[in-house]
């Protein structure tokens, strides 16, 4: 009697538990999932030996995004069932999802022991393979730092590997490492949602915050990695660069502050090389050694660090603005143009406005005539000395002076006896003079500086006496004009007296 009641209690539950089945099945074909886990909790806890039960909820539990639950449940199946080859099929499809390729294989091969023709287990195989030879060329690509290449490999394998959170933090680490610090941030963001003590999600956390040069909070996270993982290699290399970076880029701020330059261009030189990977920083670094450079006056030098600071960042004003200076002082007026464009386009401020047009009138005035460089003095110049000079360069260029050289040398030193007049009109006189240095276009001001005669220019300043004219030419031995035995006339009609006189002038014995 007692059999016969036990008896009647089990089929009672057995067709409870079916009843719960059912009705979970029903939810699962309207894509209701969490009733249909629902259900089948309620037809596991109704009769727990069921190997299809936990076979249907782990069905569930994966098109819920529960994979490693899921898991829980086919391995359940199949260890009351061995034979159980949706169980099987589950198990595997976890373990693919979740990222181990090896395990999933096995059960694979053994849904095929039960069922050699299952087309399924057969393509899940091959999709288990594929997994595995992404990972080994990711292996390789990222010791040859071909991150690009890894963040492919992974890409492919979480087709097939959705929930693997190591593929996720792999590629997470390789944005990080390829400058794409927002993608990395929300890999990982997404990680830590999901599990808040993942070491690795807390690395790749800090290495973007790191190498976006928010050092303080990258060190924070690096810490955190630690507290979960003691022995995360990554978490610890990180931190300790981190914490070296930050020291040597403030003991160099400090020592540049203080004005020992030599010092601080030696520190920032030690934090670039702690980490050449951290960009940003280095940029910043680069562009500080630069500064550094532009006071110690080493111009070119300074140039170059402000050139590889924009190299590693393109968008780095500071370093534009800095080497745009540079180039101003060395007057290579062209590239600090160049530059000054950039920054305006990047920051239209009244600022840089003026930056950009104090460029441009300088390349225009560079590109004329430097009058002062063929005068030989400071743009400063008093007109005294500007007389001075050009009493200088006058009689060292006069045409008559090098008559006995060959055409060529006479023909240059014409050129430059004309160009020290035009340079003595433009500078002797303040109002052109002022036009000139602002850096007007002296023929737009209806000044045609190929219309005077240098010569004229020439008698006036030195008043020398009339009736004889500067179109006529020394007529001399090959001996030279200077030597005092050399027999000389004046072709043009020039009285003794007057011939005298230019003898004087050009620094000739009498």
């Amino acid at each position: 009697e007692l059999v016969f009641v036990l008896m009647v209690r089990i089929r009672l539950c057995l067709g409870e538990a079916e009843s719960f089945k059912e009705q979970g099945n029903a939810y699962y074909a309207k894509k209701d999932y969490n009733e249909a886990y629902n259900y089948y909790t309620k037809a596991i806890d109704t009769c727990p030996n069921n190997a299809s039960y936990y076979g249907n909820r782990a069905a569930t539990l994966m098109m819920l995004g529960r994979f490693r639950e899921a898991l829980g449940d086919a391995q359940q199946s199949v260890r009351l069932d061995d034979s159980f080859v949706r169980g099987h099929l589950r198990e595997g499809k976890c373990h693919l999802s979740l990222g181990n390729a090896m395990a999933a294989s096995r059960c694979f091969q053994r849904v095929l022991e039960l069922d050699h023709k299952n087309t399924q287990a057969q393509q899940e195989l091959k999709n288990a393979s594929t997994v595995l030879e992404y990972e080994k060329i990711a292996e390789v690509d990222f010791e040859k730092r071909d991150f690009r290449k890894v963040v492919f490999c992974m890409d492919r394998a979480l087709e097939f590997a959705p929930a693997c959170h190591r593929f996720k933090i792999l590629k997470a680490e390789c944005l990080a490492l390829l400058g794409r610090y927002p993608e990395a941030q929300s890999v990982a963001s997404d990680i830590l949602r999901m599990d808040s003590t993942n070491a690795d999600a807390l690395y790749v956390r800090g290495l973007c915050l790191y190498y976006e040069d928010c050092i303080e909070k990258a060190v924070q996270f690096f810490v955190q990695a630690l507290r979960m993982a003691p022995d995360h290699e990554k978490a610890c290399l990180a931190c300790r660069n981190a914490k070296a970076l930050k020291a040597k880029k403030e003991d160099g701020n400090k020592a540049f502050k203080e004005g020992n330059y030599k010092l601080a261009y030696e520190l920032y030189t030690e934090a670039l090389g702690i980490d050449p990977n951290n960009i940003k920083t280095n940029a910043k670094l680069y562009c500080n050694r630069g500064t550094v450079n532009s006071k110690l006056r080493k111009l070119e030098e300074a140039i170059d660090d402000c050139t590889n600071a924009v190299k590693l960042d393109d968008t780095y004003i500071k370093a534009y603005l800095r080497r745009a200076q540079c180039y101003m002082d060395t007057e290579q007026y062209e590239d600090a143009v160049r530059d000054y464009e950039k920054v305006y386009q990047t920051e239209k401020t009244k600022e840089h406005k003026q930056l950009l047009k104090n460029a441009q009138v300088e390349l225009k005035k560079s590109k004329r005539k430097d009058y002062y460089k063929i005068l030989g003095v400071d743009k400063n110049a008093s007109e005294d000395e500007i007389k001075k000079a050009y009493r200088k360069r006058a009689l060292m260029h006069h045409p008559d002076r090098h008559s006995g050289a060959s055409a060529e040398v006479q023909k240059e030193e014409e050129k430059k006896f004309k160009e020290v007049g035009e340079a003595f009109t433009i500078l002797s006189d303040p109002k052109k003079k002022a036009r000139y240095d602002s850096g007007q276009d002296l023929e737009e001001d209806g000044l045609n500086m190929g219309d005077f005669d240098a010569n004229n220019i020439f008698k006036a300043f030195f008043g020398g006496p009339g009736g004889f004219s500067f179109e006529g030419r020394w007529k001399c031995s090959p001996a030279g004009f200077g030597n005092v035995s050399t027999q000389i006339a004046w072709e043009a009609g020039g009285v003794c007296q007057g011939m005298c006189w230019w003898r004087r002038v050009l620094g000739f014995a009498t």
